[in-house]
């Protein structure tokens, strides 16, 4: 067997394995719970209201953006989305879909970064985390000194 039989074997193993992992994750509790709760979501006469008030609100207010704090309505057009942003997220199908969708989050990124961190830690694992707390250059962790 050459070099390239014995990559291909081993790349069709690693895509099998990876296949397996994916069909673990669909049927994990956290993929069902958000699947129900994303079922719920849409189904809810309720919220199917409210985000298309919290919509109409959102255009107007990006009507004002485009001038900025200037705009004579700004305030009361960013109150008012705010408003309607707040009562979408009351409703207990949304805040249980969130919560459900933060926890698939957390499992897939914890997959990768397992898979990412097997292979070097110096891999950079993408995360829906607008405050990453990862380690490099201006996060206060380790660094290479590369930088500048």
């Amino acid at each position: 067997m050459n070099t390239m039989e014995m990559d291909t074997l081993d790349m069709s193993a690693v895509l099998m394995q990876a296949y397996d992992m994916g069909d673990m994750i669909n049927s994990s509790a956290e993929v069902a719970d958000y699947l129900y709760w994303k079922s719920v979501v849409e189904k809810s006469e309720e919220v199917r209201v409210l985000k298309a008030v919290f919509a109409r609100k959102k255009e107007l207010f990006e009507e004002c953006e485009r001038f900025g704090h200037y705009h004579p309505s700004y305030h009361e057009a960013l109150a008012a989305v705010n408003e309607a942003q707040q009562k979408l997220d009351a409703l207990e199908a949304v805040r249980r879909f969130k919560e459900a969708e933060d926890r698939l989050d957390d499992l897939l990124f914890t997959v990768s970064s397992t898979i990412a961190h097997a292979v070097s830690e110096s891999i950079k694992v993408p995360s829906n985390n607008p405050l990453p707390t990862g380690k490099g250059c201006s996060s206060g962790g380790s660094c290479s000194g590369n930088c500048g």
